[in-house]
């Protein structure tokens, strides 16, 4: 015979399983009202418009359990970028430099040489709510305060996370050099599930109408410019060649803004560059956590490794879709105060963009 916990767990079984089905059919019907897109990753597949911005039918699932359920803690720390932005640079980053102190200084004690940036740091739309709509955070979260990532645009995150203390680190990069690195990475995953190339031409094409997960893009990081702007001690707008260019100075900026600022004593002892080496593109690419295994959503973790240049667009991109972009990027910035640097060796006329 059967213990009240025993039935109790039967019917809170058959609730969630109801409730899976009612929100099962809730997405379908919103599937079919909302623009569809074919999406980057295969001719049979699609991106649709939510909120403005463009997402994959799996996607928005979890986006949506993302939003209804997540409640943010004033101490939470959210890492936000868009697509092939350094996402796993700076989750590397940012979680060593948060949580430096909970872990010894030996290398072989550093997380980040047993487990990949992005099960240490783990996507909320891409990974946790995925299969759950109602994931257990507290478990996840081995380290306080708890950290996380997404890729959804300001405008979209949780209510609780806009209206909490909690903090945002965003990370942008050049759109040419993010053009290219999402074009290489989505070639490679094509090829592994025997698709059918997408050409250059076709990729730029999509780029340029914004239809793409999580695009478009300028609109996606204007999002979040501004809202720095507006309330600078609650988001830390980074930029990626000014990591590349000037890495121990922007590793101090982001302690400082997450609360933990190095001290002069670790400054001595060499941990800002300790972090800088041990997250830099070329260590973490040869980590062998980071060259096996798939990531939560299916994609293996060496692809998320490219070439990590700035600058790379100009082996790519033909005269006319640099003129293309040069006009989108002028069109799309004018007034916003944001510029981007486009060469490893930035001149004044490299900074493009408008105050």
């Amino acid at each position: 015979m059967m213990d009240i916990a025993e039935i109790s767990k039967i019917k809170l079984g058959s609730q969630t399983q109801h409730a899976e089905k009612s929100w099962d059919d809730e997405l379908q019907q919103l599937l079919q009202t909302v623009p569809k897109e074919e999406s980057w990753l295969s001719a049979n597949g699609g991106v649709y418009l939510y909120q403005g911005f463009w997402c994959s039918a799996r996607g928005l699932k979890s986006v949506i359990s993302f939003q209804r359920h997540f409640q943010a803690f004033d101490s939470d720390v959210v890492v936000a970028t868009f697509p092939k932005c350094g996402t796993t640079w700076l989750k590397a980053l940012t979680f060593s430099t948060l949580y430096r102190t909970q872990f010894a200084r030996d290398e072989i004690e550093n997380p980040l040489l047993n487990f990949t940036p992005h099960q240490l740091v783990r996507f909320m739309e891409l990974d946790v709510y995925l299969e759950n709509p109602f994931p257990d955070l507290e478990n996840i979260c081995v380290y306080k305060p708890r950290l996380f990532a997404t890729h959804i645009p300001f405008a979209s995150l949780p209510t609780s996370i806009k209206d909490s203390k909690c903090k945002i680190v965003y990370m942008c990069r050049n759109p040419m050099d993010m053009f290219i690195s999402l074009w290489n990475f989505i070639s490679k995953l094509r090829y592994q599930s025997q698709e059918p190339p997408l050409s250059l031409d076709e990729a730029f094409d999509k780029f340029y109408r914004g239809t793409y997960a999580f695009g478009p893009f300028f609109e996606h990081v204007l999002g979040y410019w501004k809202a720095s702007q507006e309330n600078p001690n609650k988001i830390l707008f980074l930029k990626y060649e000014d990591l590349k260019e000037d890495i121990s100075c922007q590793l101090k900026h982001l302690a400082m803004f997450l609360g933990v600022p190095f001290t002069e004593e670790e400054e001595k002892q060499g941990v800002v560059e300790e972090i800088a080496n041990i997250c830099s593109f070329e260590e973490l690419k040869e980590l062998g956590v980071n060259n096996k295994g798939l990531h939560a959503f299916g994609v293996p973790n060496e692809i998320f490794f490219g070439k990590g240049k700035v600058g790379d667009w100009s082996n790519y991109l033909t005269p006319s879709m640099v003129e293309r972009m040069e006009k989108l990027i002028q069109e799309k910035l004018v007034n916003s105060g944001l510029t981007f640097k486009f060469s490893s060796e930035t001149s004044q006329d490299e900074n493009v963009g408008f105050a």
